[in-house]
């Protein structure tokens, strides 16, 4: 990987980190066109990035994050986040090789399309809002964020935002719940993928490789802070189904191109 695909893949993951449409599924598709090759460092690279996009969130929603009067939003988060650190340490060997697996990833990011369609209907009266989740309410949506953990290409965002309409929470608030969610979540994946690597394979860490991701950690920040904005906009407007049908076309595409071996994973 060099500094140009580190640049591409992080604008990527910038763009892509809020909206349910997978963030990993689009740098797992870009990567083989790109000519980079699957190594220590560029899995290290995908996971630091996502944190660096969702650290977007504590800028925007800084008044929330730092609310420190309102111990019970960290608490929730906390609720929250531990199926996913659980289901996360299990199954690292199961998630590693799916995240690997084109094919699966294809499938599910057409699977998870097809329910994007129907939700907007589904859930068209929900209107509790984030003040108003409850304990409950959290540990369901961190439940669902599980859902992304077994099924690579589903996307964090699209279960956990699944999950909080199913609560009942506008589309507003479970967006919003959801990106608050990631911080921990990522915090933590960032966390362990950095000490994992660092273990197995410290001449990772060279000066021009910790460079490269300093790069792409920055330009993934940058436009993660315009692509929250316009998902909460967007969304509040325009609803879901758009992006259930880019997954599917998305899906298919990627599947034709297996097929066809343009791609080769």
């Amino acid at each position: 990987m060099n500094t140009i695909h580190a640049i591409i893949i992080a604008i990527i993951e910038g763009i892509t980190e809020f909206l349910p449409i997978s963030s990993t599924a689009h740098m797992k598709f870009a990567n083989p066109i790109l000519g980079i090759e699957k190594t220590p460092f560029v899995d290290l690279f995908e996971i630091v990035i996502q944190l660096a996009a969702i650290a977007s969130v504590v800028v925007v929603y800084y008044k929330k994050f730092f609310d420190f009067k309102h111990y019970s939003f960290y608490l929730k988060l906390i609720l929250a986040v531990i199926p996913a650190l659980l289901f996360g340490a299990l199954l690292k060997k199961y998630i590693e090789s799916a995240l690997g697996n084109l094919w699966v990833i294809s499938v599910v990011m057409i699977a998870g399309g097809i329910i994007l369609l129907f939700i907007d209907k589904l859930f068209a009266n929900n209107e509790t809002d984030t003040a108003e989740i409850s304990y409950k309410k959290a540990s369901v949506v961190g439940l669902f964020q599980v859902l992304s953990i077994l099924f690579p290409g589903l996307s964090r965002s699209a279960a956990t935002i699944i999950g909080g309409m199913s609560q009942k929470l506008s589309k507003k608030a479970a967006a919003e719940f959801s990106f608050f969610l990631a911080v921990p979540t990522m915090l933590a994946a960032s966390a362990k993928s950095t000490l994992d690597v660092y273990q197995e394979s410290p001449e990772v860490f060279s000066n021009d490789n910790l460079l490269i991701l300093l790069i792409g950690s920055i330009v993934a920040f940058i436009v993660a802070l315009v692509s929250v904005k316009f998902f909460i906009n967007f969304i509040q407007k325009k609803g879901f189904a758009l992006f259930g049908w880019y997954r599917i076309v998305l899906g298919l595409t990627i599947l034709c191109l297996l097929l066809t071996k343009v791609i080769v994973p």
